[in-house]
């Protein structure tokens, strides 16, 4: 259909570890649980509330799976950009259909940064945009490259 567009765009904090796990075609894909987070002044009580949503995303894109496995932990503050997925599957226990959105990053349109700095030195660096349409070879950049200072 012309005129549509499916993009997600995220900025949250890891629950966990990476998972990183072996398809059967030998490639690898990450599966990680980003939060994100809002927060609000209760009108009636003048209570600060906070509300936390969680996202399932999934990295195909072998050079952003490398990425993930080397250098993101839980609590690692990231940007994603990538497209909505749903997919069908069986509940073996019951035998009904369910479905699982999932945030998939995978082709040219898909990105990861990391947001926290590489080191201690205490800044907010940009440490690494990895854009899928890069060749891998940008993956072994020179880690002064990776350690300016956010432009904005």
């Amino acid at each position: 259909m012309a005129g549509s567009l499916n993009k997600v765009q995220l900025i949250g904090r890891l629950g966990a570890d990476p998972e990183i796990k072996q398809m059967v075609n030998g490639k690898s894909v990450a599966r990680l649980s980003i939060a994100t987070s809002q927060s609000w002044k209760d009108k009636s009580s003048g209570e600060r509330k906070e509300k936390t949503e969680w996202h399932r995303v999934v990295i195909f894109n072998e050079g952003l799976v490398n990425v993930v496995q080397q250098y993101v932990k839980k609590g690692a503050n990231v940007y994603i950009e990538g497209q909505l997925s749903t997919r069908k599957w069986k509940d073996e226990s019951t035998g009904q259909d369910k479905y699982s959105t999932e945030v998939v990053l995978q082709g040219y349109n898909s990105s990861l940064t990391m947001l926290d700095s590489r080191g201690n030195n205490g800044n907010s660096n940009l440490v690494s945009e990895n854009k899928s349409s890069l060749p891998n070879e940008s993956l072994n950049q020179d880690s002064s490259d990776l350690d300016d200072e956010i432009p904005f």
